[in-house]
């Protein structure tokens, strides 16, 4: 029989307002115990500048195993670079996507990604997530491409529903969208945003999925300290979930 998959999930890095200290953890734990890879749901950088990427894509490359990315709200210029947002909202985040992200070859899981990002909204906080029906449709067609996989994960970065965290999401088309989800054979949707980790459970017409968020690795705390999740899979035991706290026993 071959061994469990192990996974770290992380989210909201922030470089520009990261902790050194918390990245220094992280990255000791990724390099001890050699995880399959590493999920990041987003917030890489504190601003989408160059100068973040950068510190980003430094850090980012020390990572020893496989790494997938998705896009936070932080990631696209803010509002002061308003035409850069508008017109190449995710030029900087694709490069590193580009020059850090692997392919993740990994046997009974797989990683769908879910684009909950907008460069722009009609309202007036555009931090909050939205899915539109195109994104919807490819993390659709990707649960669908990949329903030989046990275990099949998406990645977001905003929580579909609210979680019961100090920070909201207030997704738009996120009810909607776990629905539909969880019809298409979604097992687990991990997402960050909100800073402080959960693991809730849902049924949808009799569909178990689970919502599963990491909590940060920066300075911008809510109400617990910096962490992040290890996701354990095998057949018979199924997912497991262990939400790690820097400063707490392990």
């Amino acid at each position: 029989m071959s061994g469990p998959i192990v996974l770290f999930h992380v989210s909201d890095l922030h470089f520009g307002y990261e902790d050194r200290e918390a990245l220094a953890w992280f990255l000791e734990a990724v390099e001890r115990e050699r995880p399959d890879a590493v999920i990041c749901t987003g917030d890489l950088t504190m601003r989408g500048s160059a100068r973040e990427f950068a510190l980003a894509e430094e850090w980012l490359s020390q990572l020893p195993v496989p790494l997938t990315l998705e896009p936070g709200n932080h990631d696209v210029p803010y509002y002061h670079h308003m035409i850069r947002r508008l017109w190449k909202p995710y030029d900087r985040y694709r490069a590193l996507e580009a020059a850090v992200e692997s392919e993740l070859d990994l046997p009974d899981v797989a990683v769908i990604p879910l684009k909950t990002v907008a460069r722009a909204q009609f309202r007036l906080n555009w931090s909050k997530g939205r899915i539109t029906s195109h994104d919807l449709d490819a993390a659709l067609q990707g649960l669908a491409a990949h329903a030989d996989h046990p275990l099949r994960l998406v990645a977001a970065h905003h929580p579909l529903v609210e979680a019961d965290t100090e920070a909201t999401a207030s997704t738009r088309g996120g009810k909607a969208a776990l629905a539909a989800l969880a019809r298409g054979g979604a097992h687990a949707v991990l997402t960050g945003h909100v800073h402080d980790a959960f693991d809730l459970s849902a049924e949808i017409d009799g569909r178990p999925i689970r919502l599963i968020g990491a909590g940060t690795l920066s300075q911008r705390l809510r109400s617990t300290p910096p962490g992040y999740n290890r996701l354990e899979w095998t057949a018979p035991a199924g997912l497991s979930v262990i939400q790690r706290r820097m400063g707490s026993m392990e």
